[in-house]
């Protein structure tokens, strides 16, 4: 009986936290589809990323974002179409087991591939104790995004001063090296984001979290497709 009731224990806890997933999903939606001109550069489902192949978890270039973020992005995008300028999204929600891959890759020393591209002035033993990677991360929650600013003619990225995901001091949004229009074109990233309700990251100039998210303690674990 003793055992019997360990099970039923594990299967209702298994249960729950299904339910609780499928519940936070039902939350999400497809940026792509619901906000107009949203350019989508899914980097994990491919190879273009620090890591050098395709991401766990991510089975389809979607960007999902909680309903809240969607809109949030949304007004975000309107307010800068008359400027000329729109949204290029990386990243957007993140699986806990993308999250997970990241950690095995880290803690992978042979694998070097991608250093001169992503990490060139820092030692992968090093990417923990920096915080470049953690057990966890934001884009779980699902109200997080990476992004960048591309011209509307063009569709051409605007100039940010390094690439996304560069483990350096120069993707601080306060770093004075890149170029003064570079400098300003952050702050114009910034400024447009913080306007609608998102919070920068002090090391990353492309990451923004909305204020107030919808599910600041849950880390969904659901595939991107």
């Amino acid at each position: 009986m003793r055992f019997g009731a360990i099970a039923l224990l594990a299967l209702a806890a298994t249960a729950c936290a299904n339910a609780q997933q499928a519940a936070g999903r039902s939350g999400f939606v497809d940026a792509g589809q619901t906000i107009p001109g949203l350019v989508v550069d899914m980097r994990y489902f491919g190879s273009d990323n620090f890591v050098g192949r395709p991401v766990a978890g991510y089975e389809a270039p979607v960007c999902l974002l909680t309903r809240e973020a969607g809109a949030a992005l949304s007004q975000v995008q309107a307010k800068l179409k008359p400027f000329g300028l729109g949204l290029k999204v990386f990243d957007c929600y993140r699986p806990q087991r993308a999250v997970a891959d990241f950690v095995v890759w880290a803690k992978d020393f042979s694998d070097q591939a991608r250093k001169a591209v992503q990490y060139p002035n820092v030692d992968k033993s090093r990417l923990f104790e920096l915080g470049y990677i953690a057990e966890k991360s934001g884009h779980s929650r699902g109200s997080t995004v990476d992004l960048t600013l591309v011209d509307l003619a063009s569709g051409a990225e605007i100039d940010m001063g390094s690439g996304y995901d560069l483990f350096d001091t120069l993707s601080w949004p306060s770093d004075p090296r890149p170029s003064a229009q570079a400098r300003a074109n952050r702050a114009a990233l910034q400024a447009a984001m913080t306007g609608e309700g998102f919070r920068s990251l002090k090391e990353e100039w492309w990451h923004f979290t909305l204020n107030g998210e919808p599910y600041p303690e849950t880390y969904f674990d659901f595939v991107v497709r």
